[in-house]
């Protein structure tokens, strides 16, 4: 970064505080590498992570890996957005960034699963703050009537990620070593050269004036908020192995219900001090804003949960394949976001685009219930675009509707209030959606073998000599054989399909297909809760200031009294 182009994101650009299309794409340049950061994380562990459990002897729990991230980034992210508000967001966003590279380079020594987790914990902490806090800072520096122009870029970093993601996390996984480390170390550490790079960056760009407002920091409410959310994810990670009306869920359950509780009645005695205060809530902008954010949350992952492991187990893609071939989804989400984007920053309006957004995700979820083992691969990826599209008009049109909603003073809280609603939605979804789909498709599977029994291919299979002498394919035969007490293989892991007679692996295939029909169907139901939510969502006309310009008038107004 050069001194000219510091100086001219450190100066506004006119004296109401604003600055110039080239000044905020400067500061954007650090909050995109930051961002990049945890979008990424996500995708390239959970495509290396089936390795990474193998290499450190902890496939049975490596579960706690994802739980223990999921934990301390959701509860963070409002605790990031609070303190931003109170001591500016420079500091709260290198805070972020320096804790991720500390979890990151930890990850990357981790010895066993254990150490993996408790590194994975500290990740989490940095990257509550990565997200929330850099759309936080774009509010800060560009007006909502252009915000959405901007936010085309965030868009595109989350989009990007979610192919670059399995198809890194994939090729770190198939290495041995790399420059004499392991090959699936480098998942965590390639964080570290583009981590020190936004550090530079953002100490250097991201200069934004803040006013110090002293309020003291609600510990009593972030604790009480840590005893509501951590029992209630955990559950949500692992209900469906322990069993959802198993005494531990339940009682887990019944803890997180007393810490909510709890957590409202802090929050309600510390008034504007609270972590979220509830004065928020009494706008119907914010409450449905965040609404629609939740449960376009639960639509979203949950949804979306099914399409790589369709690629993967049905269609037979490797994880980088699969990757790859979710590039249709991408182009969806920067098309949308730009378009938007532009046409919100022309006209104002706003409220129709997560309509159309909402209404094109219903579609490609239907679409995607009557999937099966033939559908070509054409098919899935134009219904793709179609999803991409109805995600890049909803994601960052509700996040700029909670934000235009409130005042300068709470920008940080509104906007990780947002990121959080979404991030609980997807993570009760993506548990409720891995419910249904491991539910029924042990039945679905039984059936497919029942058709399959009368089918000529299938019985010629089980005479067939070749298919016989085959170890890979005894599973499936003494399970024929024996009936229910023949076991058959385990579904906890799928890789034996890749090694089975096509004919034998055929039921498994639509059993599969079948089941994750049932998933997309589901999730396109949640989502027509969100298109009769958003019918309720009142367009405020678009401001034309910043966030720094807005506190410039008020404290010019002030001073004027």
């Amino acid at each position: 970064m050069s001194d000219s182009a510091t100086r001219a994101a450190a100066a506004p650009a006119d004296s109401d505080g604003g600055l110039s299309h080239r000044q905020v794409l400067v500061v954007l340049s650090g909050l995109l590498l930051g961002m990049l950061l945890a979008a990424l994380d996500q995708t390239i562990v959970s495509a290396a992570m089936r390795t990474i459990a193998d290499q450190l002897h902890g496939q049975t729990i490596q579960a706690w890996a994802t739980t223990a991230y999921l934990i301390t980034a959701t509860i963070s992210t409002p605790i990031y957005g609070k303190l931003s508000d109170i001591y500016g967001r420079r500091p709260m966003y290198l805070a972020a960034i320096s804790i991720f590279l500390i979890g990151s380079a930890l990850c990357g020594i981790s010895s066993n699963m254990y150490e993996l987790a408790g590194a994975r914990a500290v990740q989490g902490l940095g990257a509550g703050g990565l997200m929330s806090l850099a759309f936080a800072i774009l509010a800060d520096i560009v007006p909502p009537r252009e915000r959405s122009r901007y936010q085309g870029y965030f868009m595109a970093v989350f989009g990007t990620s979610s192919v670059l993601g399995p198809v890194a996390g994939g090729f770190f996984a198939g290495l041995n070593d790399f420059v004499g480390i392991d090959g699936w170390r480098w998942v965590f550490l390639i964080n570290l050269p583009v981590g020190i790079i936004a550090l530079v960056v953002v100490s250097r760009v991201l200069n934004i004036p803040h006013k110090r407002v002293d309020h003291r920091v609600d510990y009593l409410g972030a604790a009480m908020l840590s005893l509501g959310l951590v029992p209630l994810l955990v559950v949500a990670e692992q209900g469906r192995e322990w069993g959802w009306t198993s005494f531990t869920s339940l009682s887990l359950i019944a803890l997180s219900v007393i810490g909510i509780v709890l957590f409202i009645f802090a929050e309600r005695r510390a008034g504007d001090e609270a972590l979220l205060p509830l004065r928020l809530f009494r706008s119907s902008v914010f409450s449905v804003g965040n609404a629609l954010n939740f449960i376009v949350g639960v639509g979203m992952f949950g949804g979306l949960l099914s399409l790589p492991l369709y690629l993967q187990i049905v269609k037979g893609a490797s994880p980088t394949e699969a990757g790859l071939l979710m590039l249709p989804l991408t182009f969806g989400i920067m098309v949308a976001s730009g378009v938007s984007g532009s046409m919100t920053a022309r006209t104002g309006r706003y409220k129709v685009f997560p309509i159309i957004g909402i209404a094109a995700m219903i579609v490609a979820m239907l679409v995607w219930s009557n999937i099966g083992v033939d559908t070509p691969l054409w098919l899935t990826s134009a219904v793709m675009v179609l999803m991409g599209a109805g995600l890049g008009l909803c994601m960052q049109t509700l996040v700029l509707a909670v934000q235009n909603d409130v005042p300068p003073s709470d920008m940080g809280v509104a906007t990780a209030s947002a990121t959080f609603f979404r991030q609980m939605g997807g993570t009760i979804g993506a548990a409720a959606f891995l419910s249904v789909l491991f539910g029924v498709v042990g039945d679905r599977i039984a059936d497919s073998f029942r058709t399959a029994a009368g089918s000529v291919d299938f019985r010629a299979a089980l005479s067939d000599p070749t298919v016989l002498a085959n170890p890979a394919n005894r599973p499936v035969l003494d399970m024929m054989q024996n009936g229910a007490a023949g076991g058959g293989p385990s579904l906890d892991d799928t890789t034996f399909l890749n090694h089975l007679d096509p004919r034998l692996a055929r039921p498994f295939l639509e059993g599969f297909s079948s089941a994750m029909d049932t998933v997309f169907l589901v999730g396109g139901l949640v989502m027509v809760g969100a298109f009769i939510l958003i019918w309720f969502l009142k367009e405020k006309p678009l401001s034309t200031q910043s966030g720094m310009q807005a506190r410039a008038a008020e404290a010019r107004a002030a001073a004027a009294h």
